[in-house]
This record gives C-alpha cells, structure tokens and sequence, in this order.
C-alpha cells in the first residue's frame, strides 16, 4: 500500500485564490473511494499504488476543466511493501510513539 501526497496548482486563473479549484480535486478523490486528508498544502491519499496514480491524473486534468490555462502538480509517493497495510494513520502513530 502507498501513501501519497499531492499538490496540485492552477495558474493563468482570473484570481489569486485556488480553493474553487482545490474544490474540483477533491470530488475527483472523493468518487473514487480512495482514502484521503486534506491539509493545508495538499492532499494525502492512501491505497493501491496504480489506484492512486489513476485519480492523480484525473485531478491534474480537473483545474484545466475549470479554466486554468497550465497546472503544476507536485507527487510525493511513500510505497513501503515490507508491510501488509502501510497507512497515514499508521505513519502518524509510529512517530507518536517515540515522542
């Protein structure tokens, strides 16, 4: 299982705010079942590798939809497979542990 985050930016929009288009993305996660968290620099899913890549596409298409003109995406994958449920959950705990 892989845990990724990503953080996809409109630009050439008509303003400097990006929360309709950030919007836009998260229904594209949303319909697909995948779990995720918002934060406030991006979005972390979990799951199948292949699985998350597929939605990744489809939200770095979605601001274009929407108007943009050109799209940055930043991807930043954790695909550990020495465990059979590698999680954000499961992430957080372990440094909490040690704390």
């Amino acid at each position: 299982m892989a845990v990724v985050e990503v953080s996809i930016t409109p630009l050439g929009t008509a303003t400097p705010s990006v929360s309709a288009f950030v919007a836009g993305c998260l229904e594209v996660i949303r319909s697909s079942g995948l779990t995720y968290q918002l934060t406030p620099m991006g979005t972390v899913i979990e799951g199948d590798l292949d699985d998350i890549l597929a939605v990744v596409r489809q939200m770095h298409e979605s601001p274009f939809e929407s108007g943009a003109v050109r799209v940055s995406t930043l991807i930043k994958i954790d695909d550990r497979r020495d465990l059979p449920r590698h999680t954000m959950a499961g992430k957080i705990r372990s440094v909490e542990e040690k704390l």
